[in-house]
């Protein structure tokens, strides 16, 4: 069954690629600054679907609030210790890297996900001069 395309739907997918890594949350706020109407499930439902029909990418950050990104390719993330944004990491997508893990546990591994951490550029400043 195809997905439908609803006004709701598209409305959340342009505001997304507007925004740089947003979480949930901060694509509500910013869709409800246009369109106050839109209800907060709304917007959370309409972002699982999007990540679920491959429109859009669901980021998981350990110990912060999961991320969505407008680009769809694999790639990698990086979040900052200090601010919490997230970045993309500009580095080749390792493919077949499940392959070459020998698990001990006894599971078949069918993908990856990594979240680097670090010290992005504005906060490496603001911590250099005080």
């Amino acid at each position: 069954m195809k997905p439908r395309n609803t006004l709701q739907k598209n409305i959340i997918l342009e505001q997304l690629k507007e925004l740089h890594h947003p979480t949930a949350d901060e694509v509500y706020g910013m869709v409800t600054k246009k369109h106050p109407a839109i209800s907060k499930a709304t917007v959370y439902r309409n972002l699982n679907k999007l990540a679920d029909e491959g429109a859009v990418t669901h980021v998981k950050i350990p110990d912060g609030a999961d991320c969505f990104d407008s680009m769809t390719h694999r790639h990698y993330h990086i979040r900052c210790r200090e601010c919490g944004r997230v970045f993309d990491v500009d580095m080749p997508y390792l493919s077949g890297l499940e392959e070459r893990i020998a698990d001990t546990h006894g599971f078949d591994v069918d993908g990856h996900e990594i979240v680097f951490s670090g010290l992005c550029p504005d906060c490496k400043i603001k911590n250099e001069k005080g």
